[in-house]
């Protein structure tokens, strides 16, 4: 059986090296950590992994990215595939931004950047009890 997949997307690679470490340094081996640098990029990987039965569960985005926007990607993600948890990382997203992935995308939490690791941990580890 193969482990399930937490992605990170950030058009900062800096701060995607961040999240895999923190992550890693908490949750270890039992998760594969995917990282992608758009939400063009996360929505091929996400495609693949549902392909190749690997289960992507969580889906950890950065707001404003070139392109696609975190709000705009995680209501696709939820479109295609409910059950993954979804969570927003911002510095600059506007009030109605996370209104609107709350309501549209069933979004689980928004963490304002910079983030504390141990919130983003309390974050995930609250979404997979729940799941």
């Amino acid at each position: 059986m193969n482990k399930p997949v937490i992605l990170c997307v950030d058009d900062e690679p800096d701060i995607l090296n961040t999240l895999k470490m923190q992550l890693k340094n908490e949750f270890k081996n039992d998760y594969f950590y995917e990282l992608a640098e758009s939400g063009d990029e996360a929505l091929d990987l996400l495609e693949n992994f549902q392909e190749e039965e690997d289960q992507v569960i969580v889906v950890v985005s950065d707001w404003l990215m070139p392109g696609i926007k975190g709000d705009e990607l995680l209501i696709k993600v939820h479109q295609k595939y409910p059950k993954i948890i979804k969570v927003m990382l911002t510095g600059q997203a506007d009030a109605a931004a996370v209104q609107r992935a709350v309501e549209e995308a069933d979004l689980y939490c928004c963490l304002y950047k910079p983030w504390q690791s141990k919130d983003l941990i309390e974050t995930i580890k609250s979404g997979l009890a729940n799941l």
